[in-house]
């Protein structure tokens, strides 16, 4: 009762104040009804937290692995063979599985990636239609008619006791039952026998291994990826991540050592994930010498197979075997390439903790470009991601060349590009160099900083290519690097069918994923990089992100959170339009008002005194309309009246004021998000004598006004003319409306005939 009554006492004795709220309710009526009608509010700066994974114990709100964070391990110990006759790869592979979850697991799953090829799933050629002069390749790629053999074939699957062990196979995935649920920390050993026919990679759109067949000497190169069958992730957001491979999406893998035996015609030379254990008994001792020069040849590539003696291996076919053996320690995948027509080169890179063996594995196809240009390349990518991000942890990086390809595994890359009569385009020099950066960039994203590629194909392509790019501005400067401004057609493109990032990377189009999924996070990034955070702040969080989640398994939320949380800018604003909507860059310079203080003499409301203003001439009714050439408004500034100042006794120096005001400019800038994208705002100012000067505002002016902001700026010199974002730091699909006066911008075909 005391509470109450004390309560209405201060309500009667404050009738004036109760006027007060009353009117500020009653303006923020009028105002929030005004901003429903006008929808100047779209919620653009709310946060994503109910977009994205909650934080939990496992994983922190700073985006950081949690104190009870855990992942599975798996570790192989294969031995396959490969009858080139047959061209049929044969294994046997024992698994040890780790559980470290807090879950008992009744089974295990596992990939058999191989089924996809078989001809009951769903290809790529459904891009096609049937119509006159279809070409036999498309034929093939559409219907299959010419049949040929695929998928796997398993001849065993048993525990360590050799007991036979229950599966099921539903099309690239097989459950394997345990006659015990394995308990949380502890593991179960397993063994599995296989076989499946390699295929042909010129049958399919979309093919990432097989072998590639060389008419001109009867030889093949094989790329052997996804061979053998191989443990799925368990984790803490999604349990067992067993969804269908589709050739899109490609993969979610668990860390482990492998041990790997490969037996091969005699005279092939194999390019493998890890280090060659037995090089004594497989290199011949003039090989030997030679890799013991390049493991000190930091400068350039020390041959370890000439062109002549892959050329004379060409020509004879070995009818004995040998068996390679890799030993590779904390990876994620293992892959290799066998192949008697393989050149072989090899250069050591010196990094801040450790030489590393770039290497490059190619056939006379390849010459000269490749020998020039591969393992170049490859120490140029593992210099600049690693000061990047982290420094490259493996032994060695290769290179293998084939065609139309550019795929990654951990230590080891398939690369397409190739002369034409020993010749290559500027163009084409430029795409084989740049797959070879990107590809061995993959052992950075996903291969170390291990996303789940089935479901997020951004999360590894796009700051894959991130970073592709970085290298090839800075090592590459006379090739063309990715900008935000190249991504304005993409943009502009069609709403209707286009899709945000954040869609799995099965439902993209297949004509759009590049474009989705590797250009627009790139340019996202150089965005926060250049126009939002700045390269200190960005770079550090960058950097941050990646040694976070080594070795780990990171979702979109760690990578947000962790950009904001190691960087003290708030981004969801920026994930929001990017990531989550279709949503464009265009900012309309609609309006500019120009402004100059008046010159006459007025009465100024301030205890009836007359102050002397200065005098313009100008008319003040004088309106703006498509240049300067009206000249500027004159407006009056009066005293401060003593009531606006409510309880402060200190008062502004009028007279300074007006001396900081007078004789300079006021420009009045309305702008208009046309677009929807929240961006900065990027002000270019040319003054009439011919300099320029830069300002930026930051993306949160747009808070209290998503659609629609008026900014006011005080200049000494006149203005001449007035651009938003001049250098197109942003993928503004309108540059006709960034500037005042307004300039005719030229159409591709008028600049090309210029």
């Amino acid at each position: 009762m005391f509470e109450h009554d004390c309560i209405d006492l201060f309500i009667h004795q404050n009738n004036n104040l109760m006027r007060v709220l009353t009117l500020v309710v009653l303006i923020s009526s009028i105002s929030w009804m005004s901003f429903a009608q006008d929808k100047t509010w779209r919620g653009k700066f709310e946060p994503i937290d109910r977009m994205i994974d909650p934080p939990s114990t496992y994983r922190t709100a700073s985006g950081a692995p949690g104190a009870d964070y855990w992942q599975q391990r798996a570790d192989y110990k294969i031995k396959a063979s490969l009858d080139e006759k047959t061209r049929v790869l044969s294994g046997e592979e024992t698994i040890t599985y780790y559980n470290n979850s807090p879950d008992e697991l009744p089974y295990l799953w596992l990939q058999l990636e191989q089924n996809v090829n078989r001809k009951e799933n769903e290809g790529f050629g459904g891009i096609f239609s049937v119509k006159d002069s279809m070409t036999s390749q498309r034929m093939q790629y559409l219907l299959r008619p010419i049949e040929f053999e695929a998928g796997y074939t398993i001849s065993y699957i048993k525990d360590a006791s050799g007991k036979t062990l229950k599966s099921l196979v539903n099309n690239t995935m097989m459950k394997v039952m345990l006659p015990e649920p394995l308990q949380p920390n502890t593991s179960v050993t397993f063994s599995i026998g296989w076989s499946y026919p390699v295929t042909d990679r010129s049958n399919f759109l979309l093919s990432r291994e097989g072998y590639e067949y060389f008419p001109e000497d009867d030889n093949c190169v094989f790329l052997i990826a996804h061979w053998f069958p191989r443990m799925a992730v368990y984790n803490d957001t999604e349990g067992w991540q067993n969804q269908q491979f589709q050739k899109l999406g490609e993969f979610a893998l668990e860390f482990g050592n492998y041990d790997v035996e490969i037996t091969v015609p005699a005279d092939h030379l194999v390019a493998a994930t890890g280090e060659l254990q037995n090089d004594k008994d497989i290199l011949s001792s003039d090989q030997k010498k030679r890799m013991t020069k390049a493991r000190k040849s930091f400068d350039e590539p020390i041959m370890i197979v000439t062109p002549e003696e892959a050329a004379a291996n060409e020509k004879t076919k070995s009818t004995d075997t040998k068996t390679w053996k890799f030993h590779a320690e904390n990876v994620r995948d293992f892959a290799f390439a066998s192949s008697r027509k393989f050149i072989w080169d090899a250069q050591a890179v010196k990094l801040p903790n450790r030489i590393t063996m770039a290497m490059s594995f190619y056939p006379k196809e390849g010459l000269p470009v490749w020998s020039e240009e591969s393992t170049q390349a490859v120490v140029h990518a593992l210099e600049v991601y690693s000061e990047a991000t982290f420094n490259y942890p493996y032994p060695v990086a290769i290179s293998v060349n084939t065609s139309n390809i550019g795929m990654e595994f951990p230590m080891i890359s398939f690369n397409g590009g190739r002369p034409i009569d020993g010749e290559m385009s500027h163009n084409a020099k430029e795409g084989m160099i740049r797959t070879i950066v990107h590809e061995v960039g993959h052992n950075w994203f996903p291969m170390i900083v291990s996303s789940d590629e089935r479901k997020w194909m951004w999360m590894d392509e796009g700051l894959n290519t991130y970073l592709d790019q970085k290298t090839m501005a800075e090592r590459y400067p006379q090739f063309h690097s990715l900008t935000p401004k190249d991504m304005i057609p993409y943009m502009d493109g069609d709403q209707n069918v286009m899709r945000p990032i954040m869609v799995t990377s099965d439902v993209e189009s297949l004509y759009s994923i590049g474009a989705n999924f590797y250009d627009k996070p790139t340019a996202g990034f150089q965005i926060l990089r250049e126009s939002v955070m700045g390269p200190e702040l960005f770079d550090a969080a960058f950097k941050e992100y990646a040694t976070r989640w080594m070795y780990k398994h990171p979702n979109p939320a760690d990578l947000f959170r962790t950009l904001e949380d190691a960087s003290a800018v708030d981004l969801d604003w920026f994930w929001r339009g990017w990531y989550f909507t279709t949503d464009k860059v265009d900012i309309n310079l609609t309006e500019v008002k120009w402004f100059q203080m008046s010159e006459e003499e007025v009465v100024i409301e301030n205890k009836g005194k007359k102050v002397k203003s200065k005098i313009s001439g100008k008319d003040e009714k004088a309106e703006m309309t498509k240049d300067f050439s009206a000249g500027p408004q004159p407006f009056n500034m009066i005293n401060t009246p003593d009531k606006s100042y409510g309880g402060f006794l200190s008062r502004i120096d009028e007279t300074a004021m007006r001396d900081q005001v007078s004789g300079k400019n006021i420009y009045e800038l309305t702008l208009k998000n046309e677009g929807g994208l929240i961006m900065p705002v990027i002000i270019e100012w040319t003054y009439t004598d011919g300099s320029t000067e830069i300002d930026r505002l930051p993306a949160e002016v747009w808070r209290l006004n998503e659609v629609q902001i008026k900014k006011t700026f005080l200049k000494e010199k006149e203005v001449a003319s007035i651009t938003i974002d001049p250098q197109q730091e942003l993928p503004d699909v309108n540059m006709e409306n960034n500037s005042f006066p307004r300039i005719e911008v030229k159409s591709e075909f008028d600049a090309f005939k210029e």
